[in-house]
């Protein structure tokens, strides 16, 4: 079951949740996925294993206070997920683990095959985007950013989450995107989530935020949920400290960035409805 309690941070932890150079554990692909690896050497933050496995159980009652750890401050570099031999492309042939993805929302043909005019135009939005390595393979960092610039304006535009004239947390596992809404207005812009992987997928349907707290520990694997707020068993929306677009997901919980999770804090309170639909792809 998942608690949290009071504990002081072990340094060998904190050099790998601040950023420092403990080695980070290696994300396992999904099924037929290409092994991707941080396309700059060095990048990519290490973190603590993700979130929590009981998917039922809801938290038990807090026996302590201390703060989760505030991450450094945050590094703007997007740094996309390829293949070792893809890393030192100046315009790689590789088809991307996104690609058809990337390709419709960039309006290039949609077959899901790279070829050179695709890898131009995905490395001339990796240039506008900062995204690095800008080599035109369609990873998760460039699906999660086109994805999110389509969404920013009407992120309910397919209309698949219901308007209430309650606040509702809208999730979307085929876009992993979120927002809040009440009535057509959104009271909580879009942002890139990630949810959960195979196996530990993010139950879907009408749920309602339970439970909240800010400086939450999962006693499973010793892990930091800064801004916890749970809506089903044991999911919940909350911040994670390394990078949010990775190739796997996560073991049910709605991951956010820190900062992200923050803000969605002053925005949702308990007894708020939670609405979450779709499949991540890849599973």
């Amino acid at each position: 079951m998942t608690r949290w309690r009071s504990r002081i941070l072990p340094p060998l932890l904190a050099v790998a949740l601040l950023g420092g150079t403990a080695t980070a554990r290696a994300e396992e692909p999904g099924p037929g996925a290409d092994v991707l690896v941080p396309g700059i050497a060095g990048a990519g933050r290490p973190e603590y294993p993700m979130d929590t496995p009981d998917q039922v159980l809801p938290p038990t009652a807090p026996d302590g206070e201390v703060p989760v750890p505030v991450p450094e401050e945050e590094v703007d570099e997007l740094v996309e997920y390829l293949p070792r031999d893809a890393a030192g492309a100046a315009c790689t042939a590789r088809t991307g683990m996104y690609q058809r993805q990337v390709e419709r929302l960039l309006k290039l043909k949609a077959d899901g095959k790279q070829s050179a005019a695709d890898c131009r135009a995905i490395r001339a939005f990796q240039t506008q985007q900062k995204i690095k390595p800008a080599n035109g393979y369609a990873g998760p960092v460039t699906w999660a950013r086109a994805e999110l610039l389509a969404a920013r304006k009407n992120p309910n535009a397919a209309k698949k989450c219901p308007v209430r004239s309650y606040p509702v947390a809208c999730v979307d596992l085929n876009r992993e995107l979120m927002w809040v809404q009440k009535g057509k207005k959104i009271t909580y812009a879009v942002v890139n989530i990630r949810s959960g992987r195979a196996g530990y997928r993010t139950r879907t349907g009408w749920h309602s935020v339970y439970w909240r707290h800010k400086d939450h520990w999962s006693t499973i694997y010793d892990t930091p949920m800064p801004f916890s707020q749970f809506f089903d068993g044991g999911q919940a929306f909350h911040g994670v400290y390394g990078a949010i677009a990775t190739p796997t997901g996560s073991r049910g919980c709605v991951n956010l960035t820190y900062k992200n999770a923050e803000k969605l804090w002053s925005v949702l309170r308990k007894g708020d409805r939670v609405y979450i639909w779709g499949k991540r792809p890849g599973l």
